[in-house]
Order: C-alpha cells, then structure tokens, then sequence
C-alpha cells in the first residue's frame, strides 16, 4: 500500500520544481527579449516568483515533515500551499506575458479580477504559513541536534516576511485607491530586501542543521552553531528592517 505521506510530499516537491523551471525559462524569455528589469511590467516578476515560490514549497514540504502534527493536517495543509503557489505564478507569469502589471492593477475588470486573486492568493499562504508557525512552537521539532531550534528560528523570521508582505500589499492598496497608482507600483522597494531576506530563513538555518549533523561534531557543539547562525540572520533582518524604516 502506498504511503499517502510520501505522495503528497512528492507532488509538493514536483510543483515546487516544475515552478523554478519556470522561472529559469523566464529567466531565458528575459536574456533574448530584453526589457526592463526593474519595474512593475517586466520578466524579472516571473522568474524571480517562480524560483521563490518553488524553493519556498519545496523547503516548506521537508521543514514540515519535522513538526508534530498529524499526517492529514500536513498533508491538506501542503496541497492548499501547492496548489495557492501556483496560482500565484501563474497570474503573475500571465499578467507578464500581457506586459501588465500583476499586482495593484485595476486597469481593466479583467486586470482587477487577476489583482483580487493574487492578493486573496497571499491572505491564504499567510493563513497557511502562520499555521506552521504555531504548531513549530506548541511541540517541540523533531530532527538532529539544533533543527528544532532551526525550524523555530526560521518560522519566526518567516513571520517577519509575512508582515512585510502584508505591509506592502496594504500600502500599495491604499496608494490605488487614491489615486497615485504609479506611486503604487513603487512603493513596495524599500520593504523587497527585508521581505526577501527573512522569506527563506525556514530553508537556510534548518539545511545548517542537517548539514552539520552529517559532521562528526558534538551535539552540543552542532546546537551552538546553529544558535549562532539564528543570531546572525536575525540580526541581518533587523538590519534590513532598519533601513526599511528609514527608506519606507
């Protein structure tokens, strides 16, 4: 009988890299028909939300085979995660392909209705996120020396990234409906560095943790490594939450 865990965690990891594949064909779309890099109308959007989106899934299917949650919430949990990345791609590959902006367009009804759904998109991988999160802090992570405290580390600066996603969403959405779209469009910038940084800490510090343990180092040693290792991206998220606020 074939192990429903595994399945899911196989079509999580296929989605996941069918995504960065399509963020390094954009990548290509990129290099041969040029354009701007920078910018609400460009191919940069595609790929660079391609790659996220698929490492993201793919770093979020095995950080959660550490938690201590029962297989079927994991599991339905996973297959709305997938299944919203994809959605979130696809109206942003789509919005590109039409030279467009994805988000915070209400040129047209059209325009609006892909804007709604990327933006209801982000509510439900939030919700999701938010989810992980708390199950990672009600029971302590399963794992070699210094995951546990990897995986809580990460989703806690997964937090942060949330926030500021949010933050921009709601800054943008506010800049809309007064008017000053263009304004819109960029006033996402200062809070990108911080967004992006604290976005793939659930990824980072729990691979330390199962790099070290293929070390022939103490426990104790691997568990301080990965303690200061977590010291140091939050403090490099502090520093990009600091200059955040003096951009924003």
């Amino acid at each position: 009988m074939k192990n429903p865990r595994a399945a899911v965690d196989r079509l999580c990891h296929t989605t996941g890299l069918l995504l960065v594949l399509s963020g390094l064909v954009h990548l290509v779309v990129f290099a041969v028909d040029g354009g701007p890099w920078d910018g609400p109308v460009s191919w940069r959007k595609p790929v660079t939300f391609g790659l996220s989106f698929g490492v993201t899934l793919m770093a979020l299917t095995w950080v959660t085979s550490y938690l201590r949650t029962g297989d079927r919430l994991r599991a339905a949990l996973l297959l709305v995660f997938a299944a919203d990345c994809v959605v979130e791609v696809g109206g942003i590959t789509l919005q590109a392909w039409r030279r467009v902006p994805s988000h915070l367009n209400t040129e047209t009804p059209f325009d609006t209705s892909v804007s709604m759904t990327l933006a209801v998109g982000g509510g439900v991988l939030a919700a999701l996120l938010t989810v992980f999160a708390v199950a990672s802090f009600r029971h302590l992570p399963t794992g070699p020396a210094g995951m546990p405290l990897a995986v809580r580390s990460g989703f806690a600066l997964l937090l942060v990234a949330l926030a500021s996603g949010a933050a921009m969403i709601a800054r943008g959405v506010v800049l809309t409906r007064t008017g000053h779209q263009e304004a819109a469009y960029h006033s996402t910038a200062p809070l990108k560095p911080l967004h992006g940084v604290s976005l793939h800490a659930v990824l980072v510090l729990p691979l330390l943790a199962r790099s070290l343990s293929l070390t022939p180092w103490s426990e104790g040693a691997r568990r301080r490594i990965v303690a200061v290792a977590a010291g140091c991206y939050a403090a490099a998220v502090a520093a990009a939450a600091l200059w955040a606020g003096l951009t924003y």
